[in-house]
């Protein structure tokens, strides 16, 4: 997971983000503002009282948060854009915790929070977002069935933009377009709909799909209730306009592996591998060469996973498959024989034997 958050950060870094850590615990008075504290407008939130009687949740999300943070920091136009995110866990009450890790009642999120002047220069930096987004579902292994999807924007604006991964175990049913690459959430999906985004109905294919990312539009609905202004440059008090960007990172990984995997277990991408090579000893007499070569390996830099069990090779190999590392190098009497040692890519059938790895 940690190679994926990687990726979140650069590519949130490379747009402008400022990363910070906004606490769990989400005290009532701030969600009373925007009446989302209610059980019946948020029916997911974990809730508990301290002894002095003061009411908290544990964080769903932190739009009303941020908003009462950034009170103390932005007076004046000149303190706008402000472009805030965090990679932390979230907790959601889920009733039907399930797919393991696609849906849990905690997970790690990167939330991102931006604050604009103007819609014009909301709208500017949202697109960037969008194309950030494209970016790490492909640095992630899914970009080619990773897809724009509209879905309703609410109270916010006309539409808001999922990010909608093709999958057989998909709980979302998405309308796409494979030449534009676009789709539309069944939620939205409307002749009228379709004729504001010139789209075909009969160009459509159904497909079930995973949620891997969404972003909004907020306009200035938070930042209003929550009393956050600014000073434009005619010293006129303003809302600043508000979005909300987010990406389940559990949610993320869970369908790299539903989707990147065959009978044997997960096939990682290299980007994301949790290591980049499995070295595999088989014997004692050859094990001193694995252990020089494991030496030699890490002082380059390579994330290895030394698998020097005392077991069979089958078991090995078989714990390797499901690991799914994407390279996999074997320190044995037979392939020192050979010449060298064996290697064999995850995704391949046959093996060959290299003196240098």
């Amino acid at each position: 997971m940690g190679k994926i958050v990687a990726i979140i950060r650069e590519e949130m870094n490379a747009i402008g983000g400022v990363e910070i850590v906004m606490t769990t615990l989400q005290s009532k008075e701030i969600w009373e503002k925007s009446g989302r504290w209610s059980d019946e407008v948020v029916d997911n939130w974990f809730k508990t009282e301290l002894k002095n009687g003061e009411k908290l949740g544990l964080g769903f999300t932190h739009d009303e948060m941020i908003v009462d943070i950034l009170r103390e920091h932005i007076r004046s136009y000149k303190d706008l854009p402000k472009i805030l995110y965090q990679i932390q866990n979230k907790f959601r009450n889920e009733l039907r915790a399930k797919s393991g890790i696609i849906r849990g009642r905690e997970f790690l999120m990167k939330d991102l929070y931006s604050f604009h002047a103007t819609q014009a220069e909301q709208d500017e930096f949202y697109e960037k977002c969008k194309d950030a987004y494209l970016r790490i579902y492909t640095k992630c292994g899914l970009g080619d069935i990773t897809f724009v999807t509209f879905a309703s924007g609410g109270t916010f604006s006309k539409y808001s933009h999922e990010f909608q991964t093709i999958c057989d175990v998909g709980e979302d049913l998405i309308y796409l377009d494979e030449k534009k690459k676009i789709a539309v959430n069944k939620e939205v999906f409307t002749d009228e709909v379709l004729s504001n985004l010139g789209l075909e109905r009969n160009s459509l294919i159904e497909k079930k799909s995973i949620e891997v990312g969404n972003i909004f539009k907020q306009g200035t609905r938070y930042p209003t209730l929550g009393g956050l202004t600014y000073k434009n440059e005619k010293g006129e008090i303003q809302s600043p306009v508000m979005g909300g960007y987010g990406i389940g990172v559990n949610r993320l990984m869970g369908t790299v592996v539903e989707l990147l995997s065959d009978e044997k277990g997960i096939v990682w991408p290299e980007s994301i591998a949790p290591f980049s090579l499995h070295l595999i000893s088989l014997d004692e007499e050859t094990k001193p060469d694995a252990e020089v070569l494991y030496e030699k390996l890490t002082k380059e830099g390579k994330d290895v996973l030394y698998d020097n069990r005392s077991a069979s090779a089958g078991e090995k190999f078989a714990d390797s498959d499901l690991i799914g590392i994407p390279t996999r190098v074997v320190v044995s009497k037979k392939a020192k024989l050979a010449g060298g040692f064996e290697l064999k890519k995850r995704g391949e059938m046959e093996a060959k034997i290299v003196n240098n790895v």
